[in-house]
Protein backbone atom coordinates (compact mmCIF):
# COMPACT_ATOMS: atom_id res chain seq x y z
CA UNK A 1 0.00 0.00 0.00
CA UNK A 2 1.42 3.57 -1.12
CA UNK A 3 1.04 6.72 0.84
CA UNK A 4 -1.21 7.64 -2.06
CA UNK A 5 -3.59 4.94 -1.26
CA UNK A 6 -3.90 6.75 2.42
CA UNK A 7 -5.34 9.90 1.33
CA UNK A 8 -9.12 10.81 0.81
CA UNK A 9 -10.12 10.80 -2.70
CA UNK A 10 -10.52 14.27 -4.78
CA UNK A 11 -13.38 16.14 -2.81
CA UNK A 12 -14.00 14.01 -0.03
CA UNK A 13 -13.25 17.08 2.27
CA UNK A 14 -16.22 19.20 2.84
CA UNK A 15 -16.24 22.77 4.14
CA UNK A 16 -18.96 24.67 4.88
CA UNK A 17 -19.51 27.53 2.11
CA UNK A 18 -17.40 30.38 3.14
CA UNK A 19 -15.30 28.17 5.43
CA UNK A 20 -17.28 29.63 8.97
CA UNK A 21 -20.23 27.72 10.24
CA UNK A 22 -23.38 29.43 10.08
CA UNK A 23 -24.08 30.06 13.69
CA UNK A 24 -20.55 31.98 13.62
CA UNK A 25 -21.62 33.79 10.98
CA UNK A 26 -25.07 34.70 12.23
CA UNK A 27 -23.10 36.03 15.31
CA UNK A 28 -20.89 38.29 13.33
CA UNK A 29 -23.98 39.81 11.15
CA UNK A 30 -25.21 40.54 14.21
CA UNK A 31 -22.80 42.38 15.37
CA UNK A 32 -22.68 44.16 12.33
CA UNK A 33 -26.17 45.47 11.89
CA UNK A 34 -25.45 46.98 15.29
CA UNK A 35 -22.64 48.38 13.78
CA UNK A 36 -23.97 49.58 11.15
CA UNK A 37 -27.00 51.42 13.01
CA UNK A 38 -24.81 53.01 15.08
CA UNK A 39 -21.50 54.43 12.91
CA UNK A 40 -18.09 54.34 14.54
CA UNK A 41 -19.27 52.25 17.64
CA UNK A 42 -17.05 49.35 17.75
CA UNK A 43 -19.28 46.28 19.02
CA UNK A 44 -17.70 42.98 20.16
CA UNK A 45 -18.64 39.78 18.63
CA UNK A 46 -17.77 35.82 18.79
CA UNK A 47 -16.21 33.46 16.49
CA UNK A 48 -14.39 30.62 16.67
CA UNK A 49 -10.21 30.94 15.55
CA UNK A 50 -9.75 30.57 11.61
CA UNK A 51 -6.54 29.19 10.47
CA UNK A 52 -4.29 31.98 9.41
CA UNK A 53 -2.23 33.89 11.60
CA UNK A 54 -3.31 36.58 13.55
CA UNK A 55 -2.24 40.08 11.70
CA UNK A 56 -2.88 38.32 8.76
CA UNK A 57 -6.12 39.48 8.47
CA UNK A 58 -8.73 37.75 10.60
CA UNK A 59 -11.19 40.65 11.33
CA UNK A 60 -11.69 41.37 7.72
CA UNK A 61 -11.78 37.82 7.07
CA UNK A 62 -14.34 36.87 9.65
CA UNK A 63 -16.71 40.02 8.58
CA UNK A 64 -16.27 38.85 4.41
CA UNK A 65 -16.76 35.39 4.86
CA UNK A 66 -20.52 36.07 7.50
CA UNK A 67 -21.18 38.35 4.07
CA UNK A 68 -20.24 36.52 1.14
CA UNK A 69 -22.59 34.47 -1.27
CA UNK A 70 -22.25 32.78 -4.78
CA UNK A 71 -23.13 35.59 -6.70
CA UNK A 72 -20.48 38.06 -4.87
CA UNK A 73 -17.28 39.11 -7.06
CA UNK A 74 -14.54 39.51 -4.50
CA UNK A 75 -11.67 41.37 -5.05
CA UNK A 76 -8.65 41.71 -2.65
CA UNK A 77 -6.23 43.86 -1.66
CA UNK A 78 -3.08 44.10 0.52
CA UNK A 79 -1.68 48.11 1.06
CA UNK A 80 -3.40 48.53 -2.80
CA UNK A 81 -1.53 45.47 -4.41
CA UNK A 82 -3.69 42.56 -5.60
CA UNK A 83 -0.62 40.86 -6.13
CA UNK A 84 0.83 40.44 -2.29
CA UNK A 85 1.49 37.56 -0.14
CA UNK A 86 -1.38 38.43 1.67
CA UNK A 87 -3.69 39.38 -0.16
CA UNK A 88 -3.44 36.22 -3.11
CA UNK A 89 -3.41 33.47 0.05
CA UNK A 90 -6.40 35.07 1.43
CA UNK A 91 -8.53 35.11 -2.23
CA UNK A 92 -6.80 31.60 -2.60
CA UNK A 93 -8.31 30.64 0.72
CA UNK A 94 -11.44 32.30 -0.04
CA UNK A 95 -12.01 31.14 -3.54
CA UNK A 96 -11.25 27.60 -2.12
CA UNK A 97 -14.28 27.44 0.23
CA UNK A 98 -16.99 29.62 -1.93
CA UNK A 99 -15.87 29.39 -5.56
CA UNK A 100 -17.20 32.93 -6.18
CA UNK A 101 -15.61 35.23 -9.30
CA UNK A 102 -12.85 37.51 -8.46
CA UNK A 103 -11.84 40.42 -9.98
CA UNK A 104 -8.79 42.93 -10.37
CA UNK A 105 -10.98 46.11 -10.74
CA UNK A 106 -12.40 47.16 -8.34
CA UNK A 107 -15.53 48.63 -10.45
CA UNK A 108 -16.74 44.97 -10.98
CA UNK A 109 -16.40 44.01 -7.37
CA UNK A 110 -19.43 43.52 -5.29
CA UNK A 111 -17.51 42.63 -2.06
CA UNK A 112 -13.88 44.20 -1.51
CA UNK A 113 -11.42 43.40 1.16
CA UNK A 114 -8.55 45.62 1.82
CA UNK A 115 -5.21 45.83 4.27
CA UNK A 116 -4.29 49.67 4.75
CA UNK A 117 -5.90 51.30 1.35
CA UNK A 118 -9.46 51.89 -0.51
CA UNK A 119 -9.11 51.54 -4.20
CA UNK A 120 -8.30 55.22 -6.27
CA UNK A 121 -11.29 54.59 -8.05
CA UNK A 122 -14.47 55.48 -5.45
CA UNK A 123 -16.29 53.16 -4.84
CA UNK A 124 -20.15 53.13 -5.88
CA UNK A 125 -23.72 52.12 -3.91
CA UNK A 126 -24.37 48.31 -3.67
CA UNK A 127 -20.74 47.87 -3.08
CA UNK A 128 -19.08 47.19 0.36
CA UNK A 129 -15.38 48.09 1.87
CA UNK A 130 -14.12 45.04 4.74
CA UNK A 131 -10.91 46.58 6.20
CA UNK A 132 -8.30 44.64 8.24
CA UNK A 133 -8.16 45.99 11.30
CA UNK A 134 -5.10 45.49 14.03
CA UNK A 135 -6.18 48.04 16.52
CA UNK A 136 -9.38 48.85 16.79
CA UNK A 137 -9.61 51.09 19.81
CA UNK A 138 -8.31 55.13 18.60
CA UNK A 139 -7.80 55.84 22.55
CA UNK A 140 -5.44 53.15 23.37
CA UNK A 141 -2.09 55.72 22.88
CA UNK A 142 -3.65 57.87 25.72
CA UNK A 143 -5.48 55.36 27.70
CA UNK A 144 -4.49 52.06 28.57
CA UNK A 145 -7.37 50.45 30.50
CA UNK A 146 -10.16 49.17 28.38
CA UNK A 147 -12.87 50.29 31.11
CA UNK A 148 -12.23 53.60 31.09
CA UNK A 149 -11.84 53.99 27.36
CA UNK A 150 -15.50 52.53 26.97
CA UNK A 151 -16.39 54.87 29.32
CA UNK A 152 -14.74 58.12 27.45
CA UNK A 153 -16.61 57.05 24.02
CA UNK A 154 -19.72 56.57 26.16
CA UNK A 155 -19.57 60.43 27.18
CA UNK A 156 -17.95 61.92 24.36
CA UNK A 157 -15.04 62.58 26.66
CA UNK A 158 -11.97 62.85 23.89
CA UNK A 159 -10.12 65.82 25.70
CA UNK A 160 -7.01 63.00 25.75
CA UNK A 161 -6.46 62.99 22.31
CA UNK A 162 -7.27 66.39 21.64
CA UNK A 163 -4.43 67.13 24.05
CA UNK A 164 -2.20 64.55 22.54
CA UNK A 165 -2.49 66.07 18.93
CA UNK A 166 -1.36 69.04 20.45
CA UNK A 167 1.58 67.60 22.23
CA UNK A 168 2.16 66.01 18.86
CA UNK A 169 2.05 69.74 16.62
CA UNK A 170 4.47 71.30 20.01
CA UNK A 171 6.94 68.74 19.34
CA UNK A 172 6.90 68.12 15.15
CA UNK A 173 4.90 71.42 14.24
CA UNK A 174 2.53 69.56 12.62
CA UNK A 175 0.43 65.89 13.77
CA UNK A 176 2.50 63.58 12.57
CA UNK A 177 0.19 60.91 12.01
CA UNK A 178 0.48 58.86 9.20
CA UNK A 179 -1.77 56.35 9.42
CA UNK A 180 -5.02 55.50 11.08
CA UNK A 181 -5.89 59.02 11.72
CA UNK A 182 -8.74 59.20 14.23
CA UNK A 183 -11.75 60.31 12.67
CA UNK A 184 -15.26 61.43 14.48
CA UNK A 185 -17.85 59.86 12.83
CA UNK A 186 -21.42 61.19 12.30
CA UNK A 187 -20.19 63.57 14.73
CA UNK A 188 -20.64 61.26 17.68
CA UNK A 189 -17.51 58.84 17.94
CA UNK A 190 -14.23 59.01 17.12
CA UNK A 191 -12.92 55.69 15.54
CA UNK A 192 -9.57 54.15 14.36
CA UNK A 193 -9.87 54.18 9.94
CA UNK A 194 -7.65 50.83 9.95
CA UNK A 195 -3.86 51.88 8.98
CA UNK A 196 -5.59 53.86 6.05
CA UNK A 197 -3.38 56.58 5.08
CA UNK A 198 -4.43 60.08 5.60
CA UNK A 199 -4.93 60.22 1.52
CA UNK A 200 -7.86 57.85 1.44
CA UNK A 201 -9.63 59.62 4.58
CA UNK A 202 -11.53 62.24 2.44
CA UNK A 203 -12.88 58.60 0.37
CA UNK A 204 -14.75 57.67 3.45
CA UNK A 205 -16.91 60.87 3.96
CA UNK A 206 -20.34 60.99 2.80
CA UNK A 207 -19.34 57.91 0.51
CA UNK A 208 -21.86 55.70 -1.37
CA UNK A 209 -20.45 52.39 -0.32
CA UNK A 210 -20.99 50.73 3.20
CA UNK A 211 -17.24 50.05 5.36
CA UNK A 212 -17.54 47.09 7.72
CA UNK A 213 -14.16 46.95 9.83
CA UNK A 214 -13.47 44.16 11.29
CA UNK A 215 -10.63 43.59 14.14
CA UNK A 216 -9.53 39.39 14.90
CA UNK A 217 -7.51 40.20 17.73
CA UNK A 218 -10.07 42.12 19.69
CA UNK A 219 -12.75 40.46 18.74
CA UNK A 220 -14.38 43.95 17.37
CA UNK A 221 -16.18 45.36 14.46
CA UNK A 222 -18.07 48.44 13.90
CA UNK A 223 -19.03 50.39 10.30
CA UNK A 224 -19.42 53.59 8.39
CA UNK A 225 -22.45 53.60 6.69
CA UNK A 226 -23.43 54.80 3.24
CA UNK A 227 -23.39 58.92 2.82
CA UNK A 228 -21.83 59.10 6.64
CA UNK A 229 -20.05 62.07 7.94
CA UNK A 230 -16.23 60.86 8.66
CA UNK A 231 -14.03 63.84 9.52
CA UNK A 232 -10.05 63.74 10.78
CA UNK A 233 -9.89 65.47 13.86
CA UNK A 234 -8.13 68.93 13.19
CA UNK A 235 -7.71 72.46 14.97
CA UNK A 236 -9.46 75.44 13.81
CA UNK A 237 -5.72 76.87 12.99
CA UNK A 238 -4.61 73.64 11.49
CA UNK A 239 -6.58 72.14 9.30
CA UNK A 240 -6.62 68.43 8.25
CA UNK A 241 -3.86 67.35 5.07
CA UNK A 242 -3.37 64.52 3.26
CA UNK A 243 0.22 63.64 1.93
CA UNK A 244 1.85 65.65 -0.73
CA UNK A 245 2.83 64.24 -3.80
CA UNK A 246 4.01 67.59 -5.54
CA UNK A 247 6.36 66.81 -8.71
CA UNK A 248 6.13 63.29 -8.47
CA UNK A 249 4.79 60.64 -10.74
CA UNK A 250 4.00 57.17 -11.28
CA UNK A 251 7.10 55.87 -13.63
CA UNK A 252 4.25 53.02 -15.23
CA UNK A 253 1.11 54.92 -15.47
CA UNK A 254 1.70 58.62 -15.62
CA UNK A 255 -0.79 59.45 -12.45
CA UNK A 256 -0.01 62.13 -10.58
CA UNK A 257 -3.33 62.29 -8.71
CA UNK A 258 -2.73 59.38 -6.85
CA UNK A 259 -1.29 57.62 -3.75
CA UNK A 260 2.17 56.82 -4.71
CA UNK A 261 4.52 54.56 -3.36
CA UNK A 262 8.33 54.56 -3.58
CA UNK A 263 9.84 51.40 -5.04
CA UNK A 264 14.18 50.87 -6.20
CA UNK A 265 13.95 50.69 -9.84
CA UNK A 266 16.56 48.53 -10.96
CA UNK A 267 16.94 49.70 -14.68
CA UNK A 268 18.01 53.42 -13.09
CA UNK A 269 19.21 52.34 -10.09
CA UNK A 270 17.13 54.59 -8.48
CA UNK A 271 14.33 55.02 -5.97
CA UNK A 272 11.18 55.69 -8.34
CA UNK A 273 7.31 56.08 -7.63
CA UNK A 274 4.31 53.75 -8.87
CA UNK A 275 0.48 53.52 -7.53
CA UNK A 276 -0.08 52.28 -4.81
CA UNK A 277 -3.50 50.89 -6.13
CA UNK A 278 -2.09 48.17 -8.80
CA UNK A 279 -5.92 47.33 -10.10
CA UNK A 280 -5.81 51.40 -11.14
CA UNK A 281 -2.43 51.68 -12.33
CA UNK A 282 -3.41 48.32 -14.82
CA UNK A 283 -6.90 50.06 -16.15
CA UNK A 284 -4.67 53.36 -16.91
CA UNK A 285 -1.94 51.57 -18.50
CA UNK A 286 -4.76 49.35 -21.14
CA UNK A 287 -6.03 52.58 -21.84
CA UNK A 288 -9.66 51.61 -19.84
CA UNK A 289 -9.57 54.88 -17.50
CA UNK A 290 -7.49 57.65 -17.61
CA UNK A 291 -4.91 58.71 -15.58
CA UNK A 292 -5.50 60.56 -12.31
CA UNK A 293 -4.13 64.33 -12.55
CA UNK A 294 -3.62 64.40 -16.49
CA UNK A 295 -4.66 67.40 -18.01
CA UNK A 296 -8.08 65.54 -19.34
CA UNK A 297 -9.20 64.74 -16.00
Amino acid sequence: MSLRDLLPAAGAFRYNFAFMDEGAKREVRRALLKAVAIPGHQVPFASPELPIARGWGTGGLQVTMSLIGPDDVLKIIDQGCDGSVNAVNLRKLLVATTGVRTTFDSRESTLLQSRHRLPEIPMTEGQIAVLQVPLPEPLRLVEPSEVETRRMHAEGDYARMWVSLYEDVVQNGAISLAAGYPCRVNGSYIMSPSPLPRWDLPMLNQASHLTLLGAGREKRVYAVPPHTSVRPLEFDDLPFEVESFAGLSCARCGSTGTFLDEIYDERTGKPSRVCSDSGFCDLVQAGVVPAKGAPHD
